[in-house]
């Protein structure tokens, strides 16, 4: 009884370091694909404004820089509607034509702080062009929250992988103890190491599709969590938290290669007594 125990402790230590590595995997890939996603919403949505004292060549415009998707004029008739219908036509006539042109510049992608000056000073050098906003005060903020949070979660999953790996090769180790008569006397009767080391690969193989299995199950409920889903739709972000034909092959290979890739560093950096 005792020495069952013994090894379900094992095992289970076995499992929880995997399993946490392969959570922290998966959150790393969350926050990634979050991230990819909010800044795909903010290509669509965010744009600038360029006001000019005179009518810019559109395609020209474009060619000046390859992070502009695309320019149009904005139409300032409806602006001009909801001006006192006492203006006679003529005057509103010349009204339009007093008033400088609007354009809205969208771009391939949302820019960083330094690619907007850089593409407010191209377009400021061009003719006419008398003010550039570009509104990013509004969007700067959650995107550089968003990627503090990312460089966090990628800290923190690096931290947690070496010391779980360690702890993993430590118990792998200990269960090398435990058989190291048998795998001595197998050696000197000339087993391969890979043979005589079986039940310590045997251990990293069920180990790992154990804490697989688990994590599997971990995830599928978090990603059908409504508390979850809706954070994400409040900032504009809807992605699959877990996607079970990409995200559980890539946490299954991971927890495979590892467990396999450390039980292989264990028996050939074994000594054999003789």
């Amino acid at each position: 009884m005792e020495t069952f125990m013994k090894s379900v402790k094992n095992h289970l230590s076995l499992i929880l370091a995997l399993v946490s590595i392969l959570f922290a995997i998966q959150t790393l890939v969350i926050t990634n694909r979050a991230i990819d996603a909010y800044e795909k919403s903010l290509k669509e949505n965010y744009s600038m404004v360029v006001v000019s004292s005179m009518k810019l060549d559109l395609s020209k415009v474009k060619r000046k820089s390859p992070l502009i998707a695309d320019i149009e004029e904005i139409s300032v008739d409806e602006a001009i509607k909801k001006i006192d219908n006492s203006i006679s036509k003529k005057n509103m006539e010349l009204l339009k034509l007093s008033l400088p042109k609007f354009y809205r510049v969208r771009l391939t992608k949302f820019p960083s702080s330094s690619e907007i000056e850089r593409l407010k000073k191209i377009l400021g050098s061009l003719k006419g062009v008398k003010k550039i906003e570009d509104f990013r005060a509004s969007h700067d903020v959650t995107f550089k929250l968003l990627m503090l949070f990312k460089t966090v979660v990628t800290v923190f999953s690096v931290v947690v992988f070496v010391i779980t790996s360690l702890l993993i090769a430590k118990e792998l180790r200990i269960w090398q103890y435990k058989h190291n008569e048998r795998m001595n006397i197998m050696g000197l009767f000339g087993a391969p190491k890979w043979l005589s080391s079986a039940v310590l690969f045997r251990l990293a193989i069920v180990d790992a599709l154990l804490s697989s299995f688990i994590v599997f199950i971990i995830f599928s409920y978090i990603s059908n969590s409504q508390w979850l889903l809706g954070k994400l739709k409040s900032i504009g972000i809807e992605i699959a938290v877990f996607d079970m034909l990409k995200d559980f092959p890539l946490l299954f290979g991971a927890a495979m290669g590892l467990s396999i890739l450390l039980a292989a560093a264990v028996v050939f950096g074994h000594k054999e007594e003789v």
